[in-house]
Protein backbone atom coordinates (compact mmCIF):
# COMPACT_ATOMS: atom_id res chain seq x y z
CA UNK A 1 0.00 0.00 0.00
CA UNK A 2 1.08 3.53 -0.61
CA UNK A 3 1.55 6.00 2.17
CA UNK A 4 -0.48 8.07 2.73
CA UNK A 5 -3.45 5.91 1.81
CA UNK A 6 -5.56 7.11 -1.14
CA UNK A 7 -8.96 8.66 -0.37
CA UNK A 8 -10.77 5.62 -1.78
CA UNK A 9 -8.88 3.29 0.57
CA UNK A 10 -9.72 5.51 3.53
CA UNK A 11 -13.40 5.53 2.55
CA UNK A 12 -13.35 1.72 2.46
CA UNK A 13 -11.70 1.55 5.87
CA UNK A 14 -14.27 4.00 7.30
CA UNK A 15 -17.12 1.85 5.96
CA UNK A 16 -15.58 -1.21 7.60
CA UNK A 17 -15.11 0.70 10.86
CA UNK A 18 -18.77 1.77 10.75
CA UNK A 19 -19.90 -1.85 10.40
CA UNK A 20 -21.25 -1.33 6.87
CA UNK A 21 -18.97 -3.77 5.02
CA UNK A 22 -18.72 -7.48 4.31
CA UNK A 23 -15.77 -9.42 2.96
CA UNK A 24 -15.62 -12.82 1.32
CA UNK A 25 -13.67 -15.48 3.18
CA UNK A 26 -11.22 -16.32 0.39
CA UNK A 27 -7.60 -15.87 -0.64
CA UNK A 28 -8.70 -13.00 -2.95
CA UNK A 29 -11.43 -11.34 -0.88
CA UNK A 30 -14.18 -9.18 -2.35
CA UNK A 31 -15.77 -6.28 -0.47
CA UNK A 32 -19.40 -5.12 -0.27
CA UNK A 33 -20.53 -1.90 1.37
CA UNK A 34 -24.19 -1.51 2.27
CA UNK A 35 -24.87 -4.71 0.34
CA UNK A 36 -23.39 -3.38 -2.90
CA UNK A 37 -20.21 -4.62 -4.56
CA UNK A 38 -17.29 -2.27 -4.00
CA UNK A 39 -16.27 -0.40 -7.16
CA UNK A 40 -12.55 -1.11 -6.63
CA UNK A 41 -12.04 -4.76 -5.76
CA UNK A 42 -8.31 -4.48 -6.47
CA UNK A 43 -8.00 -1.85 -3.72
CA UNK A 44 -10.11 -3.98 -1.37
CA UNK A 45 -7.80 -6.93 -1.95
CA UNK A 46 -4.74 -4.74 -1.43
CA UNK A 47 -6.15 -3.58 1.92
CA UNK A 48 -6.83 -7.16 2.99
CA UNK A 49 -3.42 -8.42 1.86
CA UNK A 50 -1.75 -5.49 3.63
CA UNK A 51 -3.42 -6.66 6.84
CA UNK A 52 -5.66 -3.62 7.31
CA UNK A 53 -8.96 -5.50 7.27
CA UNK A 54 -10.20 -9.06 7.64
CA UNK A 55 -13.35 -11.07 8.12
CA UNK A 56 -14.90 -11.29 11.56
CA UNK A 57 -14.66 -15.00 12.14
CA UNK A 58 -14.64 -17.79 9.58
CA UNK A 59 -17.19 -19.47 7.39
CA UNK A 60 -17.36 -21.64 4.31
CA UNK A 61 -14.90 -20.62 1.59
CA UNK A 62 -16.34 -17.70 -0.35
CA UNK A 63 -18.98 -16.85 2.26
CA UNK A 64 -19.77 -13.19 2.91
CA UNK A 65 -18.83 -12.29 6.47
CA UNK A 66 -18.75 -9.00 8.36
CA UNK A 67 -15.52 -7.10 7.73
CA UNK A 68 -13.50 -5.65 10.60
CA UNK A 69 -10.39 -3.52 10.83
CA UNK A 70 -7.25 -5.05 12.20
CA UNK A 71 -5.21 -3.11 14.76
CA UNK A 72 -2.99 -2.02 11.85
CA UNK A 73 -6.06 -0.83 9.97
CA UNK A 74 -7.25 1.12 13.02
CA UNK A 75 -3.83 2.78 13.25
CA UNK A 76 -3.77 3.63 9.54
CA UNK A 77 -7.21 5.21 9.75
CA UNK A 78 -6.34 7.15 12.91
CA UNK A 79 -3.19 8.48 11.26
CA UNK A 80 -5.07 9.74 8.18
Amino acid sequence: MTSPLPHRALAMLRAVQAGRAELTDSCEPDLRVDGLACCDQAMARDLAHAGLLRTAGTGPRGAWLPAVLTPTGEQALAAA
